[in-house]
Formats: C-alpha cells, sequence, structure tokens
C-alpha cells in the first residue's frame, strides 16, 4: 500500500474554490448560450432593412429620464447640511427671484459661498463636511467648462453685491434656486 494516498478532509477553503469554480463554469456555460442566441436570431435580424431600420432608430434615439434635474444630487446634499449646527457663517445670499438670464451667475455666487462654507467646516471640523465637500465639487463640474457670457455678467449683480445672511437663510434661498431651476 506504499502508493496509496490518503483522501483529504475537506476544509471551508478547499469547499470554497469548488463552489467558485462552478459558478464559473455556470458562467461560461451562461455566457455559451447568451452566444448562440444573439448569434442565430439577433444577427438573423440585422440582415433585412427592417432589422437594421429598428436597430438604428433604438440606437440613436436618445437616453430620457422623466423629471430628472442636474442638480438633484446637490439638492440632497442641501437637505443633508440645512440642519448643521456648527456651521455659523454669514454668507452672500442672492435673492430668489433674479432674472432668468442672470440664473446662472446666481448659481454660482451660490457654489463660490459653498467654498467659504467648506473653508470654514474645515476649520471647525464641522460634522457635515463631507456633504459641503460634495455640494461644491458638484457645483464646481457643472460649471468647469461653461464660460461666464461677458455681456450677461454685466446685466447680473456680482455676488458681493448680495446681502449677507446667516447660514439657514442661505440654505433655504439656495434650495428655492435650485427648485426653481429644475422646473
Amino acid at each position: 500500500m506504499l502508493g496509496m494516498a490518503q483522501p483529504t478532509q475537506n476544509s471551508a477553503g478547499a469547499w470554497r474554490r469548488l463552489e467558485g469554480q462552478k459558478i464559473h463554469v455556470k458562467s461560461i456555460c451562461l455566457q455559451y448560450q447568451l452566444y448562440l442566441l444573439l448569434n442565430s436570431h439577433f444577427f438573423c435580424l440585422l440582415k433585412n432593412k427592417t432589422g437594421l431600420t429598428i436597430f438604428f432608430l433604438c440606437a440613436y434615439v436618445p437616453k430620457t429620464e422623466a423629471n430628472h434635474c442636474k442638480w438633484s444630487e446637490v439638492l440632497k446634499d442641501l437637505e443633508q447640511i440645512k440642519t448643521s449646527e456648527d456651521i455659523d457663517v454669514s454668507l452672500y445670499t442672492a435673492s430668489t427671484d433674479e432674472d432668468k438670464e442672470c440664473q446662472e451667475p446666481v448659481m454660482r455666487c451660490f457654489f463660490l459661498e459653498m467654498k467659504v462654507i467648506l473653508h470654514e467646516c474645515n476649520i471647525k471640523k464641522c460634522s457635515r463636511t463631507q456633504d459641503v465637500f460634495n455640494i461644491w465639487k458638484n457645483g464646481n463640474a457643472r460649471f468647469e467648462t461653461n464660460q461666464l457670457n461677458s455681456t450677461t455678467s454685466k446685466k447680473c449683480k456680482e455676488c458681493e453685491e448680495y446681502e449677507e445672511k446667516n447660514f439657514t437663510e442661505f440654505i433655504q434661498s439656495f434650495v428655492k434656486v435650485i427648485q426653481k431651476e429644475c422646473k
């Protein structure tokens, strides 16, 4: 009995590796079945004029999302920080009833003031520093590639021309401006 090896006990690690191999085999089988299905039906659809037309129409239809606002993430973060008691600053607060043509400079002003809040939070170690950073980052991402039109900026107020208000009033105005923008 020199050549016979002792049967090994199945350890938990060996069992997990065996399960992982089974899942991998199932995945390969599923991929092959999908390949066969697509190869037989999808490509047959593309061989005729109607199939090609449907394919191109589907490919070029723009993606639409109902009631999606580009500022929705900012709005969520504003809701998170509006009750923060450890942020105590006075901020230039743009009016919520500015002309439509001044909407972009107003938004830029709010995001510039968010940088002030972020700086204050970094000093005081606020509990909502990450939310403030997210708001500032998302705002900058929206405006980075889009330079402000010089004719628009002449008609609209500079941030420093607005009244200074406390943090709570600033956030309320910011939320109103974003909601107005999302309508």
